[in-house]
């Protein structure tokens, strides 16, 4: 199954049809079958990550063939959970650090949009790249901090203390949605993912119409970002963020289990930094709304 997280989808995080499509599903016909048990099942899932047969034997039977204990994930180059809080706390803190110097230096909203801009842009190239650029994360993360400051600037000067809220707001979605994911309030399967992509889909495609009367017609347009329609999109954006965050822990736990790559960590940070994104925006355009 393909993740709906644009980050996930273009790497070893999905594959065939599997959630998180780390391990191929069994086939009939295994050797146990050969021998006349119809009801066994066959050989175990095998690993994309694993370059050989040798590879996809357990700890115990590498250790019984070379008398030794079996290389680690830092031996063998594998994501580890330490290496997706690594690379997320450079990416959130490029973030921060970004966003409090547009905010000190007080710069105009013009270079703010620019900044948004560019984002978007690094942000596409990077979804749809076959590996994971740092560099191009990194670059992301500074234009994306850059716009943040800027437009958290605006929000301040009308809504005093707004963004402090929406930060404290922003780390709350993530520390409930992160222990509802742990004690398995959440449950991430396929009805999940395809839900949360088709609402995602129908919220961004609302909001674009939104945008194009307000552009060509003036106001707010449709209504859906103000008064009581502003309020109902503004929760349902927020809730959609918090998915996408339950979608991403989902990755990196598949990621870590199954033995991906180091590098995949960078593409796990980085769509952890788009749903955080995503839900302090959404939670600064909500707040706004019940402050005026």
């Amino acid at each position: 199954m393909r993740s709906s997280n644009p980050v996930f989808s273009r790497r070893g995080f999905s594959r065939d049809g599997g959630y998180a499509g780390f391990g191929a599903a069994p086939q009939a016909g295994g050797p146990a079958a050969v021998q006349g048990n119809p009801y066994a099942q066959t050989q175990a899932p095998t690993n994309p990550y694993a370059a050989g047969n040798q590879q996809n034997l357990t700890p115990e039977q590498l250790q019984q063939m070379y008398g030794a204990p079996p290389a680690g994930p830092l031996q063998t180059g594998r994501m580890t959970m330490d290496d997706v809080v690594m690379r997320t706390g450079m990416t959130l803190g490029t973030v921060i650090l970004a966003a409090a110097a547009a905010w000190i230096m007080e710069l105009p909203v013009a270079v703010g949009f620019g900044a948004a801009l560019v984002a978007m842009v690094l942000g596409l190239v990077q979804s749809f790249k076959r590996k994971a650029s740092p560099a191009l994360i990194m670059s992301y993360a500074l234009f994306e901090g850059l716009f943040l400051g800027v437009i958290s600037q605006v929000y301040n000067e009308r809504w005093s203390g707004i963004p402090m809220q929406a930060v404290l707001g922003t780390m709350a979605v993530f520390i409930g949605v992160l222990a509802a994911y742990k004690t398995r309030l959440i449950r991430v399967n396929a009805r999940f993912q395809r839900f949360v992509l088709g609402a995602a889909i129908g919220f961004l495609l609302l909001m674009s119409v939104n945008l194009l009367f307000a552009a060509f017609g003036g106001g707010d347009g449709l209504g859906f970002r103000s008064g009581g329609m502003g309020i109902l999109f503004g929760i349902i954006g927020v809730l959609l963020g918090a998915a996408f965050l339950a979608l991403d822990f989902k990755q990196v736990e598949d990621g870590v289990r199954y033995g991906a790559p180091r590098e995949e960590s960078w593409l796990a940070a980085f769509g952890l930094t788009l749903s955080l994104v995503w839900i302090y925006l959404e939670l600064l355009r909500l707040i706004s709304i019940f402050r005026d």
